[in-house]
């Protein structure tokens, strides 16, 4: 009798999980990134750490290379994923890192390397190809499960996230030292969260355009290559 009450507690417990799991997964992030002048800033990378046991495994993703530029210019992804480099251009390219969270080399090549690179170590990873010295990207590495690349106006939306506390981290390319920043705690709940946070910049950092100059890939892998030094 008692293993038939233990039975019974066990799947009306499961019902009610189920019957409420909605509402625990029912928060969302509405937030604006701004610089200290409050100017919206593009490809900057948001990441919340909260609530355990809701996290995803990590997905694969991909970088690519468009008219000699890498697309998209920052991508963010968790610790542990693999990330392939298609080429796209008509053209071969030359794509490696010296950046101590993630050296690598694919040498000239064109269509997609049949490996994918594993980026298991979080840090900032800079770009870049030696056949074309302006390509500059960044591929930022997380260890934190919930994350976002802000678009041209600064924005960033996050949804279907489980309600409770959450630490918020920042990056951008030109972040001091391209170190992510803490930005407090946040309370999601099950209405929407609209907030905006400002991030600390550092003018000299390199940012890459289709009009940067030749030495925008040699600075950027200078940095990386003083971040390294023992």
């Amino acid at each position: 009798m008692s293993r038939f009450f233990f039975e019974l507690s066990r799947v009306a417990l499961l019902g009610l999980l189920c019957s409420i799991s909605p509402v625990l997964w029912a928060a969302s992030l509405n937030a604006e990134l701004v610089d200290a002048q409050g100017q919206p800033l593009a490809g900057a990378v948001l990441t919340l750490r909260g609530p355990l046991g809701a996290e995803a495994e990590p997905v694969p993703a991909l970088m690519d290379q468009q008219a000699k530029q890498f697309v998209p210019n920052v991508l963010v992804v968790r610790s542990g994923t693999e990330v392939a480099f298609p080429n796209s251009d008509n053209i071969r390219h030359h794509v490696y890192s010296f950046s101590p969270a993630k050296k690598f080399e694919l040498r000239l090549y064109q269509g997609t390397p049949s490996e994918p690179v594993l980026f298991d170590k979080s840090g900032a990873v800079v770009l870049g190809c030696n056949i074309h010295d302006w390509m500059v990207g960044y591929v930022y590495v997380t260890d934190d499960p919930w994350f976002a690349v802000s678009d041209a106006q600064g924005r960033v939306q996050l949804d279907g996230l489980p309600v409770g506390n959450y630490a918020v981290s920042l990056w951008h390319p030109q972040a001091p030292d391209r170190l992510p920043q803490a930005a407090g705690t946040l309370v999601l709940g099950a209405q929407q969260t609209l907030q905006r946070f400002t991030l600390a910049m550092q003018a000299s950092a390199v940012v890459a355009s289709p009009q940067a100059p030749a030495s925008a890939f040699g600075d950027a892998f200078k940095k990386a290559q003083r971040d390294a030094a023992p």
